[in-house]
C-alpha cells in the first residue's frame, strides 16, 4: 500500500512540474497521467509514464530531469523538436522515439507545428524515492 502511495505522490509531482514549466510561459501543454507502477524486480526503481499534449506551437520550458530518471519518449501524434543536452535539435514524427540520460538537460521540447497538435508519451525509469523528476531551467540575467 505504502509503495503505492508514493507512486501516486510522483505522479502528482510529476504533473505538476510539466504543468508548471508550460504555465511559466504561457504555452499551453497539459500533462495527463498515464501509468505508474513499481518495478518488481528491480528494488528502489519504479516506471512512471505521462503523455504530453502540445496544442499548435506549444513549448515546455527549459528543463532538468531527474538525475535518476532514464526517459524514453515516443511521438502518439504529431511532431515533436526536441533538443536534450549538447546534441542538435531534431524533429521527431509520430511513430519515433529517443531517449534522455539521467539528469538530462532537455533545452528545447515543443510541438514542430503551429497548425496541428502533438502529442508525447514520456516513460520514466526513476528512484522510487525522487520527489523532483522535473526542474526549471534558472534563467541567467
Amino acid at each position: 500500500m505504502k509503495p503505492k502511495r508514493l507512486l501516486l505522490s510522483l505522479m502528482a509531482a510529476t504533473t505538476m512540474a510539466f504543468c508548471g514549466a508550460a504555465a511559466a510561459h504561457g504555452t499551453g501543454e497539459t500533462v495527463k497521467e498515464n501509468f505508474a507502477r513499481p518495478v518488481t524486480n528491480i528494488p528502489g526503481k519504479s516506471l512512471i509514464a505521462v503523455e504530453v499534449l502540445y496544442p499548435p506551437g506549444a513549448a515546455s520550458a527549459p528543463h532538468f530531469h531527474a538525475k535518476s530518471a532514464f526517459i524514453y519518449a515516443y511521438v502518439v501524434t504529431g511532431s515533436i523538436a526536441s533538443k536534450v543536452d549538447n546534441g542538435p535539435e531534431r524533429i521527431y514524427k509520430a511513430g519515433e522515439s529517443f531517449h534522455e540520460e539521467p539528469g538530462s538537460h532537455h533545452a528545447v521540447s515543443r510541438n514542430a507545428s503551429k497548425s496541428k497538435p502533438a502529442k508525447l508519451l514520456a516513460v520514466f525509469v526513476v528512484d522510487s524515492d525522487d520527489k523532483e523528476l522535473t526542474t526549471l531551467e534558472r534563467s541567467a540575467k
